[in-house]
């Protein structure tokens, strides 16, 4: 099923989120960010979200503009993510400092080249954080964004991006 499609089939009380889609994967409305880093957050975030007949209309949205390799690097954002949010928040949530102290050990390799741009990784990475609820990885990722000259536009953009797309597809499942 096409974007198009999902998008027409949401319910009358989801209309703001139709809306608010439409504005999110735009280039207008995604102030701050480019084309391909609104589809490379928009997947990687659709596949955060769980909704396969929803992530695979994203994915093709990304790639009219994404090329393979930049479709990989939304996904392993997605992927590596996935496993991040989970150790990362459970070490900053448990009172104890000392797990947070200790080595973490868990291969990330694919941070050092991820396919897709690394500020588009991080934005993609800080979104699907979001969904997935991990402040100490938001927080990592934001640092870094604003290390790299990244505007809280684009900051927010990004958040809206994973906010929308995520309240999407948890609609679109339960239709």
């Amino acid at each position: 099923m096409s974007l198009s499609d999902l998008r027409n089939s949401l319910p009358d009380y989801a209309k703001d989120l139709k809306l608010n889609l439409d504005s999110v994967l735009s280039d207008a409305g995604s102030q701050g960010l480019d084309a391909k880093q609104i589809r490379a957050i928009a997947l990687a975030c659709a596949i955060a979200s769980r909704y396969k007949p929803f992530a695979a209309a994203i994915e093709e949205f990304a790639a009219e503009k994404l090329s393979p390799e930049e479709i990989n690097g939304a996904k392993a954002a997605a992927a590596v993510m996935a496993m991040n949010n989970i150790y990362y928040r459970a070490t900053h949530l448990i009172q104890n400092e000392e797990y947070g102290q200790l080595r973490a050990g868990l291969r990330m390799n694919v941070m050092a080249n991820p396919g897709i741009d690394k500020m588009t990784f991080e934005l993609a990475s800080l979104a699907v954080s979001a969904i997935n609820g991990c402040g100490a990885c938001m927080d990592s990722h934001e640092k870094v964004l604003r290390k790299h000259d990244i505007s809280a536009q684009g900051v927010q953009s990004a958040l809206k991006i994973g906010a929308v797309v995520h309240a999407v597809a948890v609609t679109l499942e339960q239709i």
